[in-house]
């Protein structure tokens, strides 16, 4: 009994310096990242739209995920040929959004497919809709807990712009998106409604 407890010691201790190891070394790769990505968007020649620089505008970017470590994600919103830069922007947002419910749909669907249907309840039909409810949810919730970070602007050859804005959403906030808009979807779809347990669970562990 001593033995064990002794081990159990012991790793208790090992927790706090394997999770300062980690962030050291997801600092690091977001030091490359950095790098990598200030090399990238000057050659194909992209500026912020805004007050700051680029080295400025990454670095905070950056410093912010640092900040969040784990928990920390970046989204990016694309609007690829818009004649107003304001218009351009307000469309980044909005893709921004779209993109991240619809992987989020598509986590759930793969899951639900896997295990669900795996163990012989072929719902796939009713369940459509329910997917289709889930995304769209997610898009409107998710909006609330995007955190803008930098936006970033370049000229088409035909006279138009390109903008990407770049987002920081903390997976905990996000997770509780999530399960409000499970929680909607949930109330039209009888078939999820036997599995909301389930369900839940697939969507809390986000996109492991």
């Amino acid at each position: 009994m001593k033995k064990i407890v002794t081990l159990m010691l012991a790793m208790l201790m090992l927790v706090p310096a394997y999770a300062e190891t980690r962030n050291k070394d997801l600092e690091k790769a977001r030091k490359k990242e950095y790098k990598q990505k200030l090399k990238e968007y000057k050659k194909a020649k992209w500026e912020v739209l805004g007050s700051h620089t680029l080295e400025v505008a990454l670095a905070s970017h950056f410093d912010r995920l640092n900040q969040l470590g784990p928990d920390g994600h970046e989204v990016e919103g694309i609007a690829s040929s818009t004649k107003s830069k304001n218009t351009g922007k307000q469309m980044a947002i909005n893709n921004a959004a779209i993109t991240y419910a619809q992987e989020a749909g598509s986590t759930l669907q793969g899951r639900v497919i896997s295990d669900i249907n795996a163990n012989g309840a072929d719902a796939a039909g009713e369940f459509e809709n329910f997917y289709a409810a889930y995304e769209r949810l997610v898009e409107k919730e998710i909006k609330s807990e995007l955190e803008p970070s930098y936006t970033i602007i370049r000229s088409n050859p035909d006279g138009t712009f390109e903008i990407r804005s770049y987002f920081i959403v903390a997976e905990s906030a996000a997770a509780k998106a999530r399960q409000r808009a499970l929680d909607q979807a949930l109330k039209d779809s009888e078939a999820a409604q036997k599995y909301a347990d389930k369900i839940s669970g697939f969507v809390s562990k986000g996109f492991e």
